[in-house]
């Protein structure tokens, strides 16, 4: 699999802390490598203060990579900034090339390039299927993003940006399903998220697998009241609602959401999936509740 990493002149700047998080390498260990072998040209600023641009950040990346493949920081250093590269796209296997991916996809974001996001998304379609792009390197790469948002790293709009691509993808996958009549008329599937609830990704997803499974599957979305739930009994029977709790109801209140759920909208023919981390925080057991750990075991269920 080839994934190539090109980009034309910009000017972030990042500090040592930053090359740090992004690459997971301690930066007394980065000032060990550009010191001792070069690995990295620091520049300053007017007043003198140290910064690294996004050259410096993806030559970084690679060197992590080729490290992880057994090459001694020795060796690396005395390579060129043609030759590590080359030697990057010899070595990337399954395993690699979905960190390989990931550090692509960061660096789109680092310089808001959509054109690196999407060279990096085809090459990874023609290897693998979309599913399993989600699982091995979309999720991760969130949940990077998540905790370089935490660091100061990335700015809001810098996850806006990546997510929204994520976004996309998920949704163009989705209509190439949609388009297909259901073929399972057992149970039909109504997704939406609590009133201030904005975390999408995971419900987004799993529609898509509900509706490549053969079943009905209608996506609300977020901000939905429950009385727009209770009306859709009189469309539907047989419904399993499913819903994610990332930041809302907040974890005290978890449990009297979901009593007003089942005394507004569930019935004896009803069931109900709950995802994400205020999912944890339900004490109550209910009939016909299902709390899942994770995407993956309720697309299992399917």
């Amino acid at each position: 699999m080839k994934i190539s990493i090109t980009m034309g002149k910009i000017t972030t700047k990042f500090s040592i802390k930053d090359l740090e998080n992004l690459s997971g390498i301690k930066a007394h260990t980065i000032r060990i490598w550009e010191k001792r072998y070069g690995i990295l040209h620091p520049m300053r600023t007017d007043t003198n203060i140290r910064y690294y641009d996004s050259d410096n950040l993806k030559k970084l990346l690679n060197v992590v990579l080729l490290h992880k493949h057994g090459y001694k920081i020795s060796k690396i250093g005395t390579l060129n900034d043609e030759e590590i590269p080359k030697m990057v796209r010899q070595i990337v296997s399954e395993k690699s090339a979905k960190s390989h991916a990931i550090n692509a996809f960061k660096l789109a974001m680092m310089n808001f390039d959509q054109s690196i996001f999407y060279s990096t998304f085809d090459s990874l379609l023609a290897e693998k299927p979309f599913n399993m792009v989600f699982y091995e390197v979309f999720l991760p790469l969130l949940d990077e993003i998540g905790m370089l948002w935490q660091t100061g790293t990335v700015t809001p709009a810098h996850e806006h940006f990546v997510c929204n691509l994520v976004r996309q993808k998920v949704f163009c996958q989705t209509e190439k399903i949609d388009k297909i009549a259901p073929t399972r008329t057992d149970r039909t599937f109504i997704l939406f998220l609590p009133q201030s609830e904005v975390h999408e990704m995971g419900l987004m997803y799993l529609h898509c697998e509900i509706l490549s499974k053969g079943y009905k599957s209608i996506y609300l979305g977020e901000g939905i009241p429950l009385s727009s739930l209770r009306e859709m009994k009189n469309l539907f029977s047989d419904i399993t609602f499913v819903s994610y709790f990332t930041v809302e109801p907040k974890a005290e209140e978890v449990d009297t959401y979901l009593d007003k759920v089942y005394a507004q909208v569930m019935d004896e023919n009803s069931e109900l999936w709950i995802f994400g981390k205020r999912s944890q925080s339900i004490e109550k057991s209910r009939a016909r509740l299902t709390v899942f750990n994770s995407l993956r075991n309720a697309v299992e269920l399917l």
